[in-house]
């Protein structure tokens, strides 16, 4: 339980500032904690994204990994995202991706933030 509540709070800082450094990436509301609560929410939903959908993806594309020699990775990471901004429309969460690039670039911010968190933490797998 541990392990997923400092999973889930890791990416919502990533999450936090992609939205934060990205221009086609939102994270509207009000107060300073009605965002923090929104981006937890968000990082579960990204959370959910990314154990139910993603293997499914990443395994009907293993020809395309072979291809790319792992590149369709960076676009299936943007695809996630933007699912997760469309799961989060639809369950009024106010966490928007406006196009496939903001995608790219947030999916990109969003690794490398939660990679280096997970490295200044010490999480193990």
């Amino acid at each position: 339980m541990k392990h997923f509540v400092l999973k889930t709070l890791i990416n919502a800082a990533a999450i936090w500032v992609a939205a934060w450094l990205v221009k086609g990436i939102s994270l509207s509301g009000g107060t300073w904690s009605k965002q923090a609560l929104t981006v937890i929410a968000v990082a579960l939903v990204f959370g959910v994204v990314n154990w139910l959908i993603k293997p499914l993806v990443k395994f009907f594309s293993f020809p395309l990994f072979i291809l790319s020699l792992g590149l369709i990775t960076f676009v299936i990471n943007a695809l996630m995202l933007w699912l997760t901004s469309f799961a989060s429309d639809q369950l009024k969460l106010d966490f928007h991706v406006t196009g496939f690039l903001p995608a790219l670039f947030g999916s990109l911010i969003i690794s490398l933030v939660a990679w280096g968190l997970h490295l200044a933490v010490g999480d193990e797998d």
